[in-house]
């Protein structure tokens, strides 16, 4: 608790800023909505214009939920596999989860004709058939993943493994692109840009329910994760089972990266650069009891900063989020390692 009372401050500023960024996104769109106005309406007070309630409550606040939902769960799997394999340049889908998602997903739209029914279920049908083979997907190459690491000793085996998984799936996925007609190859490459509207209640509850397991599984490993920051043998020396914190921290972040990008799309940046960030902020301490936390509500701010952005203010055009996190997200990296160093 004193750790925590260390840093109250800081957690304040990012919870400040967390729900003044969340009351700005409501605010664009489309449809301009003045801030009184989405302030009343995401508190339950009662507006005099339906039109803003209807788009509000059934569009932006989903919206918005799912990019702090989404952005908080790939900041913490970052993290994870930052600490775990002690290499600052590991991510999210270092595993190559993501990747056996979008070979899923190219599989559903190009890859045979006795999908092509898939097609004529309507928006709906249509969005929940892509979030079924983007699960399986990620489900399939977790499940080699985790077979595999049965027989591997050290985690250098696992990420080499990880990333040979990810260049087989993107072979395979280039070469249905390939023999894909332009309409499949249109939809795969208008879903690999990533997107989060369009989110349902149904859908939001699933994605909230697989994001919440792997938050829990990752807090319960917040003890192993520090042990591991100085080495597995030094770790092992204090009683710690690297088995067993393998399979904690693989499945963990198998979770929060599979269920993402399954409701989501692919999301890239958000999962390298909120741990660093975070690290940058607070460089006075390493323990993922105050940087675990801290880097779920830096990795929510961070995409919701980016999906306004994306927005477009008096446009009905919105930017693909996932070049508008790298566009911005990569130079803010830079400047604050630049600061830093001097």
């Amino acid at each position: 608790m004193n750790d925590f009372k260390n840093y109250k401050g800081f957690f304040t500023f990012l919870i400040g800023m967390l729900f003044l960024c969340i009351i700005f996104n409501l605010g664009l769109g489309s449809v301009d909505i003045p801030l009184w106005e989405a302030i009343k309406i995401t508190l339950g007070y009662p507006t005099t214009k339906p039109t803003f309630e209807y788009i509000l409550l059934d569009y932006r606040i989903p919206k918005a939920i799912t990019a702090l939902l989404t952005g908080g769960s790939l900041g913490v799997c970052g993290l994870m596999m930052q600490t775990y394999f002690r290499n600052p340049l590991a991510g999210p889908y270092v595993l190559g989860i993501s990747s056996g998602a979008s070979l899923g997903v190219a599989i559903l739209l190009m890859g045979s004709s006795v999908f092509g029914g898939w097609f004529t279920l309507g928006e709906v049908g249509f969005r929940w058939a892509i979030m079924i083979a983007a699960s399986i997907g990620s489900i399939g190459v977790f499940s080699l993943i985790l077979l595999a690491s049965l027989k591997l000793k050290n985690s250098t085996s696992l990420l080499i493994l990880g990333l040979m998984f990810g260049s087989l799936t993107a072979a395979i996925v280039n070469i249905l692109m390939f023999f894909g007609s332009k309409e499949a190859l249109q939809k795969y490459v208008f879903w690999s840009f990533g997107s989060l509207g369009n989110m349902n209640t149904s859908e939001l509850k699933i994605l909230s329910l697989f994001i919440m397991i792997g938050l829990i599984m990752s807090v319960f490993a917040i003890k192993n994760l520090n042990s591991l920051m100085l080495g597995e043998t030094y770790a092992q020396s204090l009683g710690v089972s690297l088995k067993k914190s393998r399979y904690l921290i693989v499945i963990s972040s198998s979770l929060l990266a599979g269920a993402t990008t399954a409701f989501v799309g692919p999301i890239g940046f958000i999962g390298l650069a909120a741990p660093h960030l975070i690290r940058l902020l607070i460089p006075s301490t390493r323990d993922h009891k105050i940087i675990l936390p801290a880097v779920f509500l830096g990795g929510a701010l961070l995409l919701l900063i980016c999906d306004s952005i994306s927005q477009l203010p008096g446009s009905a055009a919105v930017l693909p989020i996932n070049g508008i996190t790298s566009l911005i997200g990569a130079p803010l990296i830079i400047f604050l390692i630049l600061r830093q160093r001097n």
